[in-house]
């Protein structure tokens, strides 16, 4: 038998443990320092929870409780963040209308957790309402609260403001200007009956503002906002690869220091879809079933959207052919490179080049279909993940 060469190990002849160390010194001496960081610094990544359920046909009672459980754990086990979304008027996100509402349940039955809703699309509101919820959240949480602000993209969900639409954008800064002076004890003027200007002030005024993330899928003109704004970022592999969002970073540190703000002091969190178990092997037969129905909801979604506005895609083209190849095509992509699907050894090495692009707080969305079951095994090994992240 020949013997292997020293300083070229067989790799698949070690042992679990070995390897992953193995692969992360050679990629940590082959790769240059990341560009969005010190390199002499070791960034621990924060990691929370992120719910976004698709399940139509299941009770949203137990939807609920399971959140309600999921954070109850993660909060024991040091986890960083709950994050809930706002979804109307659609199956897909059924459970979550009312991020507010939702996290004040959380709020009573957690202590230490930060509570976080993503995304809320500020132009559906109006930001007097939104401090003000934002402020009794603040004062049950003990000022554990986070909101990240979201433009809006689907057409529909205008009827709640339909002269919002249009100038959405616009009407998102304005509307953060308004929150930031509301949560800071300061009063916005608004016309009353009979245009007679009103002065108001809104109450309960949260200890500490809450901090304010803005969404971005993709689109770079968002992460310069969130630069001049001195917003966090909250994005996902959606519909981006890694290598996307790492140049978006960069844009954004670049335009966080020109707006003469510390880079170093806000906050890049990533959506992912999540699994973790014990048995890395058991994933991918776990996985596939829920995370096709996932897609195929968020497919109709789009479809949805795509009927009321022209976007150059005509729904009624799409075959069905086309629709399970793009499912497969997403399958493939969120297990090899757009999502966190392992055990918390196996995870290690994609975790570390999410921190090499720039990302220093994984969302773990890990209710897209598992059973209870599943997913509270997800939360433990997260838990796990958190651990041996603070021990390198």
């Amino acid at each position: 038998m020949t013997e292997q060469p020293r300083g070229n190990v067989a790799l698949d002849d070690l042992g679990e443990e070995r390897r992953l160390l193995i692969e992360r010194l050679r990629r940590r001496r082959t790769e240059p320092a990341p560009a969005t960081a010190d390199a002499n610094t070791t960034v621990v990544p924060r990691i929370s929870l992120f719910f976004f359920s698709a399940d139509t046909d299941d009770n949203v009672r137990d939807k609920h409780d399971l959140v309600l459980e999921c954070a109850e754990r993660a909060d024991a086990l040091g986890l960083d963040a709950v994050w809930v979304p706002e979804r109307h008027f659609n199956p897909f996100g059924a459970p979550y209308p009312s991020p507010g509402l939702l996290l004040a349940a959380i709020a009573a039955r957690t202590r230490r957790i930060a509570l976080r809703a993503g995304s809320v699309v500020l132009p559906l509101h109006d930001p007097l309402l939104v401090a003000e919820e934002w402020g009794v959240l603040d004062s049950l949480s003990r000022g554990r609260t986070g909101i990240s602000l979201a433009s809006g993209w689907h057409t529909d969900d205008f009827v709640l403001n339909p002269d919002g639409y249009e100038e959405r954008k616009r009407v998102l800064e304005e509307g953060l200007a308004d929150l930031r002076t509301l949560w800071a004890g300061g009063s916005v003027v608004r016309p009353g009956p009979g245009g007679r200007p009103v002065e108001v002030r809104t109450h309960p005024c949260p200890q500490r503002s809450p901090e304010v993330w803005l969404t971005s899928s993709g689109n770079v003109e968002t992460w310069r906002t969130a630069g001049r704004l001195n917003l966090h970022v909250l994005t996902a592999l959606l519909e981006q690869p890694l290598e996307t969002v790492a140049t978006h970073v960069r844009l954004y540190h670049e335009a966080l220091a020109e707006a003469g703000h510390r880079p170093a002091d806000r906050t890049v969190t990533c959506m992912l879809h999540t699994h973790l178990a014990a048995d890395p092997d058991a994933i991918p037969g776990r996985v596939r079933g829920p995370l096709s129905r996932y897609l195929e909801e968020h497919m109709s979604l789009f479809t949805k959207f795509a009927a009321g506005k022209d976007i150059g895609v005509r729904p009624e083209d799409v075959s069905e052919a086309d629709r399970k190849a793009l499912i497969e095509h997403g399958l493939r992509r969120y297990m090899g490179s757009a999502g966190l699907f392992g055990s918390a050894e196996s995870c290690l090495p994609f975790v570390d080049r999410l921190v090499d692009a720039g990302i220093n707080e994984l969302g773990c969305l890990v209710d897209f279909g598992l059973s209870r079951a599943e997913v509270l095994e997800s939360v433990d090994e997260l838990g796990r993940l958190r651990g041996l992240l603070e021990r390198r």
